[in-house]
């Protein structure tokens, strides 16, 4: 309990403003720099505690206990409920709150979530973390879960913080890679998924992602001072991710040394430093090197730890009390937060197909089968489960069931005899044996995809794992922890044998003198084995399938193997052990259900063409098993909605490095092709027609509300619910638009027979785009459509409407020079970093690469173009109009090399024939060269060149 002192940083009466000054004021410099560590040490001369940043709570209290496990993140957006969203934040709120008043130190306020990185590509390793590829409708989720964190009294209940900033959608090599993010990428996809909840008030921290942003770290991305900070009036806590800091000296070379990297970060808006765990000396003595350098001032310190202190007195740490302080362990997995997770993991389950096999009609006997029929996942930032509601038990429930695992059981056979398994449970070194009992020689062969296997040793139902001397043990409940130490690859090795390679280590499995199997450095020394089947998984369900009225197969991914932090997928495939168990089951049994419970789409053709019904969930959470009995019983509709594209295949998707998903025709928003299930796809079991489609306007200004009217009505003979979805589409424009846009949306339960008239509004300056040629949003004079529909590609209704909006002129290359980041068009460059502080600049990576920049005025002529340059090797710029190849040269220019690529130089390039409207072109004849931008000169009135 804190005493109120008045006119201190004590005294609640006060604004935040003058609570955070009065103390700054108090603390000597030492004391501040301690202050910007993630264990932010204590003051106890001002009686100032120790604070502690970052809490996991992503879908539920993480790392901390059994607390309750909602439905991973992608499953809580396809419920399309904002409104259970900000329940299931508010929930995990207070279970974060109980948990910190049980331990203050283990359980910090500052809340690391949600993450708002648009899903750009499906075979992101951390797919299930977020919500959608739309970034409205992340913007839309991820302000519901953060309100429901902070709650809705000024004091906040936790502080949450928006991650990874900005464009991480790669794990491949993240610490390296940097993501191309051309300006209208940027302002219309990226930062549009983490504007709404900081505007909001709702989210009050900010984490950058651990990658590049064109050739800039994100940690130092000047859009953190100049952008984010400018959507809120408060101030806004950025802390770093685990390990970055030291990314900035060290992976990534950007900086020279530590207390250069740290006081550039700083300056750039860092106020918090994730660094070397709990032990900050090293992060607070680079920081204190870097003022003694003068790397820094003192203004600059007090700047971040004026961020730091004013989230700490947001959350009440200084007053007398708190609306939380009677929050106690109780609301743990509380019977109210049960049945949230049991709504929330109903609602999200999306019905994929159905032929109408389901809802489910009274069988006597369901088969229930998969590796995920029988257990629950927990992701590496869910929290502990507390009970587990199996899809077998959920089932078993409600009739009788017969359950298959479906995975083949084998032995694995070397020279000298059989791998053993030790039979206790604790396990023990896995070795080769010449005789022995047979159940210690099996081993259950799981398929993850990707290659990755986890073999289950029968002897005593453990996992095999390779413990820190290299030996193989079975003595883990499954693939866990962050270095996943239980998955193998099978090498194939000549006449049908095989190698076992470990995944985490990329070494082999050899075998020791002394007939253990352990680890090896030489894949030449690797122990040869053979595959003897005992028992085929696939054989063994479809046998029981056959016996049963209906078989329901569970499938999907283990959310720390093949796709999770660290690791990308390759593929979309089904894992090829799970597809050939799905196809056998259903020859056996047409009436066959596939259920999938995934962090990410798969590319379930097959099914889609041969199963009658398919569904799909995220890792639903404890209450998984019932609410998939609710929904497959008819006792709940199937009311989620996919918030991303499933495509038929990896070949319909862009290299994953790349971000302009404008160029490359990425998301629902410009994919061309047919997709397997479309962004906003879900059925339910009963029918609903759409009628009388209305506009409040036909013709708008940009500050005008275009209110859409739309009568749905259930045609169908049970109550269901409907996710009306309204897109627009811009039929005429100077740049390339969205085939479709999402705009809004609203769920609706009707009774059967029963109609009811939706207004859904849209601000017509949302149509807006970002303008390349002037650098700001612009809602642009056109015709536009309205599409109103239950997906992006099942339209119902469309109407059409005008905007006078503005017509954008030729670009004047005389008042404002042409930014090379603000080209229109490109091939065969890079965006990159234009000074270490800040700024773009584009670089050639290949001969003949080339920008273009559309509808240049030079009207009467212009004389020179001079061209801000480097290159460590040197080349040759071409300006061209029209065309990159056959177009008109007006000059070209020659670029010497320099030292650094920072330096760059003013480079004049004479023209010729540069007069009227054209499409300008400059090539790069040779790659590294960097251009930042453009600067033209008029000719002088009656002189021609």
């Amino acid at each position: 309990m804190n005493e109120p002192v008045s006119g201190t940083f004590r005294d609640p009466a006060l604004p935040v403003e003058a609570r955070v000054a009065d103390l700054l004021a108090r603390l000597t410099l030492e004391e501040k720099i301690g202050l910007l560590h993630q264990y932010q040490a204590a003051v106890p001369r001002l009686g100032v505690g120790a604070f502690r940043t970052g809490t996991e709570a992503l879908h539920g209290l993480a790392w901390l206990g059994p607390a309750t496990v909602f439905p991973q993140a992608i499953g809580l957006a396809s419920t399309w409920d904002p409104d259970l969203v900000r329940q299931v934040g508010a929930a995990t709120g207070e279970e974060v709150v109980a948990m910190h008043h049980k331990d203050p130190a283990g359980a910090g306020l500052n809340v690391w979530a949600p993450v708002v990185n648009p899903l750009r590509d499906p075979r992101w390793g951390r797919n299930e973390e977020g919500y959608s590829e739309d970034p409205w409708l992340t913007g839309v989720m991820g302000t519901a879960f953060s309100r429901g964190l902070r709650g809705d009294h000024p004091t906040l209940r936790t502080a949450p913080t928006l991650k990874h900033f900005l464009a991480y959608n790669n794990e491949t090599d993240r610490c390296v890679t940097s993501s191309n993010l051309p300006p209208r990428v940027l302002r219309e996809y990226e930062l549009r998924a983490f504007r709404p909840a900081i505007e909001a008030g709702a989210a009050v921290s900010l984490m950058p992602s651990y990658n590049l942003v064109n050739g800039r770290p994100a940690m130092l991305s000047p859009l953190i001072n100049e952008v984010v900070r400018a959507w809120t009036r408060d101030d806004l806590l950025v802390v770093s991710d685990a390990y970055a800091p030291g990314n900035l000296a060290g992976l990534q070379g950007y900086h020279d040394d530590l207390p250069q990297a740290y006081a550039a970060a700083i300056k750039a808006g860092t106020d918090s430093f994730t660094q070397d765990d709990d032990r900050p000396a090293a992060t607070l003595g680079h920081i204190t090197e870097a003022l003694e350098r003068g790397l820094l001032a003192e203004d600059d310190v007090d700047t971040a730890v004026r961020r730091a202190l004013a989230v700490r007195l947001r959350l009440g740490e200084f007053d007398p009390a708190t609306p939380y302080d009677g929050i106690t362990e109780d609301i743990v997995n509380s019977a109210g937060h049960q049945a949230l997770a049991r709504r929330a993991a109903t609602q999200s389950i999306v019905l994929l197909k159905n032929d109408g096999l389901l809802p489910l009609r009274a069988p006597e006997r369901v088969a229930v089968i998969g590796p995920l029929a029988d257990t629950l996942m927990e992701d590496w930032y869910s929290g502990t489960l507390p009970y587990a509601v199996t899809a077998r038990a959920g089932l078993a429930e409600r009739c009788v069931t017969a359950f298959a695992e479906g995975v083949d059981r084998v032995a694995l056979n070397a020279a000298g005899g059989h791998v053993t398994a030790a039979e206790h449970f604790a396990g023990g070194p896995l070795a080769v044996s010449p005789a022995g009992e047979a159940r210690a020689t099996w081993f259950d062969l799981f398929d993850w995809g990707g290659g990755a296997y986890a073999l289950r040793a029968c002897a005593n139902g453990r996992y095999v794992s390779v413990g820190d001397d290299g030996v193989l043990v079975n003595d883990q409940p499954g693939p866990n922890g962050w270095e996943v130490r239980q998955t193998f690859r099978l090498d194939e090795r000549p006449r049908g044998t095989l190698a076992l390679r470990h995944i985490s280590t990329g070494r082999h499995v050899g075998l020791a003198p002394d007939g253990v199997l352990r680890l090896t450095d030489d894949p030449d020394t690797a122990a040869v084995l053979t595959l003897e089947m005992v028992e085929s998984g696939a054989q063994a369900a479809a046998e029981l399938a056959a016996t049963a009225d209906v078989a329901v197969v569970v499938l999907g991914d283990h959310p720390l193997v093949n796709g999770r932090e660290t690791e990308d997928r390759a593929d979309l495939a089904l894992p090829p052990a799970q597809e050939a168990l799905l196809r056998a089951v259903h020859a056996a049994n047409p009436r066959t259900v596939l259920v999938l419970s995934s962090g990410y789409p798969f590319a379930v053709t097959w099914a889609q063409e041969n199963v009658p019904a398919v569904l799909w969930s995220a890792h639903g959470g404890q209450e998984y098993g019932n609410a998939l009995a609710d929904v497959l019983f008819g006792d709940e509709d199937p009311g989620g909605r996919l918030t991303q594209t499933w495509y038929r295949s990896a070949r319909e998707l862009p290299d994953l490095f790349d971000y302009d998903i404008i160029a490359t025709d990425s998301t629902y928003l410009y994919y061309r092709g047919t997709p397997l299930y479309p962004f906003g796809h879900g059925l339910g079991y009963t029918r609903f027609t759409y009628s009388d489609l209305r506009l409040s306007s036909a013709a708008l200004a940009p500050d005008d509300v275009l209110h859409v009217r739309v009568t749905v009505t259930n045609v169908g003979l049970r109550p269901g619910t409907e996710v009306v979805q309204l897109y627009t589409h811009q039929r005429r424009s100077r740049v390339k638009q969205p085939l479709r846009q999402l705009r809004g949306f609203e769920r609706v339960r009707l009774a059967p027979g029963e109609s009811r008239t939706l207004t859904l509004s849209v601000d017509v300056a949302d149509l807006a785009f970002w303008d390349v040629t002037r650098g700001r949003f612009v809602v642009e004079e056109a015709p536009h459509k309205v599409q109103v529909g239950a997906s992006a590609r099942d339209i119902r209704l469309c109407a059409h409407f005008t905007v006078a909006g503005e017509r954008i002129p030729a670009r004047d290359p005389y008042t404002r020079p042409l930014d090379a980041a603000d080209n229109d068009e490109y091939d065969g460059i890079v965006l990159c970093d234009a000074a270490r502080s800040g700024g773009d600049a584009v670089r050639g990576t290949d001969p003949g690469g080339w920008i273009a920049f559309r509808e240049v005025d030079f009207a009467g002529g212009a004389a020179d173009c001079l061209l801000a340059v480097s290159s460590t090797e040197g080349g040759v710029l071409t300006l061209r109009l029209d065309d990159p190849l056959y177009g008109e040269v007006i000059g070209a220019v020659s670029v010497a090399p320099s030292r650094d690529r920072y330096d760059l130089a003013t480079v004049t390039c004479p023209l010729a024939g540069a007069a009227g409207v054209h499409d300008l072109y400059v090539v790069f004849e040779n790659e590294g060269v960097t251009v930042s931008e453009l600067r033209f000169t008029r000719q002088a009135t009656g002189s021609a060149r």
